[in-house]
């Protein structure tokens, strides 16, 4: 295929870019050269997309199989572009967020739980959901039944410039004791980067359209074999101290931000962990082991070093101090 990336160079767009060259497909990327250069083998294009008179002057008549669009920001940078390509692509994949449903996200849930709003003319990126939500509907509007929404979930893997799995890797490299957080069966449910990256090439080669969530089944691993792995991938010494979701609360440690990954089995989180996704695994999504994205993404930090994290996102991992003191009440 002709493969047009917006994006291309962070995360799920990298993921995406070598996908689609690993396919033998031809790969034109869009993005404004501040980053990374581009792959070997793709047609870099530079350009603000912001700025719809560049976007149109840079894509200039060229014409595309399919579309990945990576946005994260205003619905209408979304809205242009897609306007833009409607006629000119056969098929538009947004990455999208299980962000766009009504918090707290139901426990089991599949693609028509109910919605936040969004406007797709709009310039506000501030709300993450709504924002989100707001690109769905403007891809929507141009492209209809060409249109793939992949709403992922927890999002890890090499590349991550979110902060997640890279904060556990490097904690548990230093050693020592290491607060985990809940019960260690506590099951997870996320989406490796390049299995999503992967799904979403071979739907559009399909024409593949509609809303899916985008993650492993629940329980594809456990809080405890993430950590457990990780111990071994980093060859660390750590000690896995782990600590009751009771006990985490009192102490005033918030789950997601502080302990990233993790969240509490409760009525307000429990829906993070455990939601339908029959739709897409029915739809060909495969999801490779853990041990697989652990020692891939450790290999990735050995090699390259901590990414420059989003600044869009908040800061995740807890203080070291903070640590101590709730470890300490346990002795």
């Amino acid at each position: 295929m002709r493969i047009l990336v917006l994006g291309g160079t962070h995360f799920v767009g990298r993921a995406v870019v070598e996908g689609a060259l690993a396919r033998g497909d031809e790969v034109t990327t869009l993005n404004r050269g501040r980053s990374r250069p581009a792959a070997a083998g793709v047609e870099a294009v530079i350009a603000d997309r912001t700025d719809p008179d560049a976007l149109r002057q840079a894509l200039g008549d060229g014409e595309w199989d399919a579309v990945v669009d990576t946005w994260s920001g205003a619905p209408r940078v979304i809205r242009d572009s897609a306007a833009l390509l409607a006629g000119r692509a056969g098929h538009y994949g947004y990455v999208s967020s299980r962000s766009v449903y009504r918090w707290p996200f139901p426990v089991g849930a599949d693609e028509h739980a109910p919605l936040v709003d969004g406007d797709p003319e709009a310039y506000d990126e501030e709300d993450y959901a709504g924002a989100k939500r707001g690109g769905e509907l403007a891809v929507l509007e141009a492209f209809g039944d060409r249109a793939l929404l992949a709403r992922a979930g927890l999002v890890i893997g090499p590349y991550e410039n979110v902060g997640r799995l890279p904060w556990w890797l490097r904690r548990l490299q230093r050693g020592g004791r290491v607060l985990a957080p809940g019960e260690p069966s506590r099951p997870l449910q996320y989406i490796d980067a390049r299995d999503m990256a992967a799904w979403m090439l071979t739907a559009a080669e399909r024409g593949l359209g509609g809303a899916f969530n985008t993650v492993s089944r629940p329980g594809h691993t456990s809080m405890g074999e993430l950590l457990e792995t990780a111990v071994r991938v980093t060859g660390s010494d750590a000690e896995l101290v782990w600590v009751s979701s009771e006990l985490i609360e009192e102490a005033g440690v918030s789950p997601w931000l502080e302990l990233p990954i993790w969240v509490p089995s409760d009525a307000e989180y429990g829906g993070m962990h455990d939601s339908d996704v029959s739709a897409a695994h029915e739809a060909g999504l495969t999801c490779r082991p853990v041990q697989e994205t652990v020692a891939d993404t450790w290999a990735w930090l050995q090699a390259e070093g901590d990414p420059r994290l989003r600044p869009d996102r908040p800061e995740v991992g807890l203080d070291p101090a903070k640590e101590k003191q709730v470890l300490d009440t346990l002795v």
